[in-house]
């Protein structure tokens, strides 16, 4: 059976709102509701990778593990594959990139990507769930992905491009995009070892580094939306 760590990128320095994964909901900080979640899975291996002294002590003090990387990257992925190596893992088979602001993210959805992915042997995978109201597409705060097909609870389809605009007027099958990747392990190597592209850098969205390479990406249904952390208001209301 092939075998999945989950790694999660965190951070102090979020231009929103800095220092964010510690900021506490029910007496634990964020980033270690993610650990926990990531925990219930039950898939693998869970490690926080962070360029900060603060966030690693945090994590290891709730008894969490967690490893520190440069403050040099560019992107969630950048940073887990520089903690992938420095573990000094040789029998994982699917790196999993779970975001650190995502605390309610559904443990059953991470376990659905990862049976995807495995049964597919598929190259990234993501996730993404039904668009119910439509200010979203217009909403630049929101990813929105575009698939080949429409998506349901059987399917695996290719994303054909991620935006933060608004899509309806060039694709017809479109979805609300949750940032959760999983790479097998010599995916996350070529994708890091890519330069960033024009795409990317412009909309700020790393998985367009992927498709402009001509790595396909597969999305599957998730169950539910969770609540990304992003400014001071989502913190308030996720704590509400």
């Amino acid at each position: 059976m092939p075998k999945t760590i989950i790694l999660i990128p965190s951070r102090m320095s979020a231009s929103r709102l800095p220092g964010k994964p510690l900021l506490r909901i029910n007496d634990l900080p964020i980033i270690f509701h993610v650990v926990n979640k990531a925990k219930k899975s039950n898939i693998g291996r869970v490690v926080v990778c962070t360029e900060d002294d603060e966030i690693l002590k945090e994590v290891k003090r709730n008894g969490g593990e967690a490893v520190l990387t440069s403050n040099n990257h560019k992107s969630g992925s950048d940073r887990i594959l520089e903690g992938f190596k420095k573990l000094g893992i040789d029998n994982v088979d699917y790196i999993l990139n779970l975001q650190g602001d995502e605390p309610n993210i559904d443990e059953n959805d991470i376990i659905n990507l990862n049976n995807f992915m495995i049964n597919n042997n598929s190259d990234i995978g993501t996730l993404a769930t039904k668009i119910r109201d439509e200010a979203m597409l217009s909403n630049k705060n929101i990813v929105k992905v575009a698939l080949k097909e429409k998506l349901s609870n059987d399917n695996f389809p290719f994303a054909l491009n991620f935006a933060r605009q608004n899509l309806s007027n060039k694709y017809q099958n479109i979805y609300h995009h949750i940032g959760i990747y999983i790479y097998k392990v010599n995916i996350l190597e070529k994708f890091v070892n890519f330069d960033q592209t024009k795409n990317e850098v412009e909309y700020r969205l790393e998985q367009l580094r992927a498709l402009d390479n001509s790595i396909k990406i597969n999305v599957a249904l998730a169950k539910s939306s969770p609540i990304g952390i992003d400014t001071m208001e989502d913190y308030l209301a996720l704590k509400k």
